[in-house]
């Protein structure tokens, strides 16, 4: 016996919860949210760096540099703050990346997974519930 072929093939449906705070999720002394990130961030914090700064789009190995500055400057902590703000449009001012730069990192890695959160993919066709 033959089964009939199929000729529609189920959409996939993308929704997104609109997150539109100038806010950030977290603060930056809210490292206990997310008891993984905190942990990343505590034992191994350029872990967390690298994986942050790829996951935000950027190289694997960026916050790598930072070495090169002797811990003193965060160039690279503050110029990927600064584009997270930029493109999340998130208001907020540098002098945090001076006091704790892992916290910093931390609250960094909290707003991807939130924002990454917000999107919800379901297959199905689309006006079927």
């Amino acid at each position: 016996m033959a089964h009939p072929a199929v000729n529609v093939q189920p959409a996939m449906m993308v929704t997104t919860t609109n997150v539109t705070s100038t806010q950030w999720s977290s603060g930056v002394c809210d490292c206990c949210e997310d008891m993984g990130i905190c942990c990343c961030g505590l034992w191994c914090p350029y872990c967390l760096m690298c994986k942050t700064s790829e996951e935000f789009g950027e190289c694997l190995c960026l916050p790598l540099l930072e070495i090169c500055f002797g811990g003193m400057l965060h160039p690279i902590t503050l110029s990927m703050r600064s584009s997270m703000r930029e493109r999340f449009h998130i208001q907020d001012d540098c002098c945090s990346v001076f006091c704790c730069t892992v916290c910093v990192w931390c609250q960094m890695a909290r707003e991807l997974k939130a924002r990454r959160n917000s999107l919800v993919v379901t297959c199905g066709s689309p006006g079927l519930t």
